[in-house]
């Protein structure tokens, strides 16, 4: 039933161009669901469908267990205190820090006050309010606290 229902299913403000300003080996997509639910859900809301998509079929311990963001930061080829998780789950802040990484929290489901108490780095409306300064040596990423 999930698979057909995709009423309401879009992309966050600005995730469709930061996704797309991003070099496609450098990030992927970590979630809780099936990879046939999650690959129906991407087409619906345009987005693509990276190739290192890491799905509950991929991993033993859920979210707020580690190891799917473990997974992820090994599958693109770097440790996970060099990635940055974008989360709107207090679930999913708690696992990528337990990873090492940094997490970017948006408030589409949770109060902001609560995604600080999981411990994001920052809370910041959606991915519109994110964007890709360079890629040469690293990526750099600015955060528009006021946008």
């Amino acid at each position: 039933m999930e698979i057909e229902d995709l009423a309401g299913v879009v992309p966050l403000p600005g995730a469709r161009e930061l996704l797309s300003s991003l070099p496609e080996n450098r990030w992927t997509i970590v979630t809780s669901c099936t990879r046939p639910l999650a690959e129906v859900r991407l087409r619906a809301a345009g987005l693509s469908i990276p190739e290192n998509l890491l799905t509950s079929s991929d991993v033993t311990h859920g979210k707020p267990h580690p190891e799917p963001y473990l997974k992820a930061a090994s599958a693109l080829g770097f440790p996970a205190s060099d990635c940055v998780v974008v989360e709107d789950v207090p679930a999913g802040i708690r696992a990528g820090k337990a990873a090492g990484a940094r997490v970017i929290a948006f408030p589409t489901t949770c109060e902001g006050s609560d995604l600080k108490a999981a411990g994001a780095d920052w809370v910041l409306k959606n991915c519109s309010e994110i964007s890709l300064l360079n890629f040469d040596s690293g990526l750099t990423l600015a955060l528009d606290h006021h946008a």
